[in-house]
């Protein structure tokens, strides 16, 4: 298995509130994990904007993203707006990010290269 596709190839492990978030160190090293249009934003979590040609590719998109995130029981925050669908990613109950939130960006990149 590639590096480039063992995240998206793993399943999300329901966080339930027992563990540390991970040190910005290390999530800064998994995030060469994922494209580099993924970063850390001032809050610590994982954000992404994905570009579209227009409003009903960034809804199906969220709509793809949805059902994977549901299936996955890990819950991004989604903005869809004409032309892009921005991406927000960590794990509420600790406020911080763990590797699921890696394995569901990578997920995310792949339904945006299908």
């Amino acid at each position: 298995m590639s590096e480039t596709c063992s995240l998206a190839d793993k399943t999300c492990a329901p966080c339930r509130g027992d563990v540390p978030p991970l040190e910005r160190s290390e999530a800064e090293q998994m995030l060469t994990q994922l494209d580099e249009a993924w970063t850390l934003n001032t809050a610590g979590h994982l954000q992404r904007t994905y570009p579209f040609d227009d409003f009903m590719g960034a809804l199906s998109f969220a709509n793809a993203l949805g059902a994977i995130a549901e299936e996955q029981g890990h819950h991004p925050d989604l903005l869809v707006a004409w032309g892009r669908c921005g991406v927000e990613i960590w794990t509420h109950k600790i406020d911080g990010l763990v590797e699921a939130d890696f394995i569901l960006a990578a997920k995310a990149d792949r339904v945006y290269r299908s």
